[in-house]
């Protein structure tokens, strides 16, 4: 559905079968990110889920970040930026995939709930073992914020903000789980400060 859909796309449309066809393949897209929510929940409460070891560049997880974040960025408004601490390895060895699941999944949550202002994302190395090395990722934005209370629950299954915030701005409220679940996968950890109105900036560290 969703191939057809960008193929009929390149075509010449009219406005109004434009506008069915994009309703098309959002509403695709956003059935697909559920799709595969839902199976990778299924997969970490049955312990099928494992982490790959192979060589990868920082710099490709980060490319293909942006390609996915930027434009959802700049339709709202928002300046999306990428803070690089020096020093860092170019090459690393990890799971490459789950990194860029775990970074998309936090920038578009922060990309969602920011109507004005940026989203930033800082790394910095954090620690250092043999043949390790311990990064800190923190996701930070000038968004509707989170209370406390909010927070308590942020990283349950099937848990979001308040109700309304699944009518208003969709989701499974199983992407933080997934994410706190991957995060201790790679030997790291995960936590947030928020302020309502302030913002709020997602930290989580991978080895």
């Amino acid at each position: 559905i969703i191939g057809m859909a960008y193929l009929a796309l390149n075509t010449d449309l009219s406005p109004k079968q434009w506008g069915y066809l994009t309703k098309i393949q959002s509403s695709a897209n956003t059935l697909l990110g559920i799709i595969n929510d839902i199976l990778d929940f299924s997969k970490i409460e049955s312990d099928r889920l494992d982490l790959e070891t192979v060589d990868f560049q920082l710099e490709e997880v980060l490319s293909n970040l942006t390609n996915m974040m930027a434009y959802k960025a700049h339709e709202k408004g928002l300046t999306f930026l990428i803070h690089t601490a020096p020093g860092i390895p170019a090459s690393l060895q990890g799971d490459a995939l789950r990194l860029g699941q775990i970074l998309v999944n936090l920038v578009s949550n922060a990309v969602k709930f920011t109507d004005s202002g940026e989203v930033v994302l800082s790394i910095e190395q954090v620690g250092e073992k043999p043949e390790q090395i311990v990064l800190q990722f923190t996701v930070s934005d000038t968004g509707i914020g989170l209370t406390e209370t909010q927070i308590s629950h942020l990283f349950e299954a099937f848990s979001q903000a308040d109700r309304s915030t699944t009518r208003i701005y969709g989701g499974t409220g199983l992407g933080l789980c997934i994410c706190k679940r991957l995060v201790g996968m790679m030997k790291g950890d995960i936590q947030v400060e928020s302020e309502p109105g302030k913002g709020s900036a997602f930290t989580f560290t991978a080895t």
